[in-house]
């Protein structure tokens, strides 16, 4: 399979790079700056992930796509996003798979708002979720085959399994879960269709 990855350079993003290489799926990922090793199966696009023709570069001819970008305190991801979308809709690309945020996934104390809106989450801080939440939104208008993958605290750390998942919502008690873990199982939708279309949170 041919798979376009955003964010390979991330800590995320490298993760489901290394898993998709393990694999030999042809991977074209696009960075700005040369930090990814050399590999038979990897294919890099120069370019800025702001710009329309370097995302058109790094999706024309990919199976499936997987973004891994982040907030950064920038609109990076909300910027990408539509560019994205446009090239996914122009060359009949459905697969989408996406890390988001805890912080976007249903509220478990108010009904109707997103953990971040209603008070699950300690964080004063909500520009990255309302980031992320835009980004669901232009998700959910489209017609894509899209899944966002939607971690808690997201320490560094090798792959130790035993995680929970649950559609739309954090996993009770979840207070965090590793990059490793997340790639890992950001990794495994693209072989299952449990969450087409929704979000799905993960925590140990």
């Amino acid at each position: 399979m041919k798979l376009a990855i955003f964010g390979a350079t991330g800590r995320v993003g490298s993760e489901i790079l290394k898993r998709a290489l393990e694999d030999g799926h042809q991977v074209t990922a696009l960075q700005r700056s040369p930090k990814l090793d050399k590999h038979p199966n990897l294919e890099t696009v120069f370019g800025n992930v702001r710009e329309g023709k370097d995302v058109e570069r790094t999706i024309a001819g990919a199976d499936a796509v997987f973004s891994a970008l982040g907030t950064d305190k920038t609109t990076t991801l909300t910027d990408a996003l539509p560019f994205i979308i446009e090239s996914m809709e122009r060359h009949g690309i459905k697969r989408i798979i996406t890390i988001g945020t805890a912080g976007i996934l249903n509220s478990r104390l108010e009904e109707g708002k997103l953990r971040y809106q209603g008070g699950d989450s300690n964080r004063k801080m909500t520009f990255a979720a309302e980031e992320h939440e835009k980004a669901f939104r232009l998700l959910e208008q489209t017609d894509l085959e899209w899944t966002i993958v939607c971690p808690t605290y997201l320490p560094d750390g090798e792959a130790k399994g035993g995680y929970r998942v649950e559609k739309d919502f954090l996993p009770e008690g979840g207070k965090e879960i590793s990059t490793s873990d997340t790639g890992e199982f950001a990794y495994q939708q693209l072989e299952d269709s449990a969450f087409v279309r929704s979000r799905v949170g993960i925590a140990y």
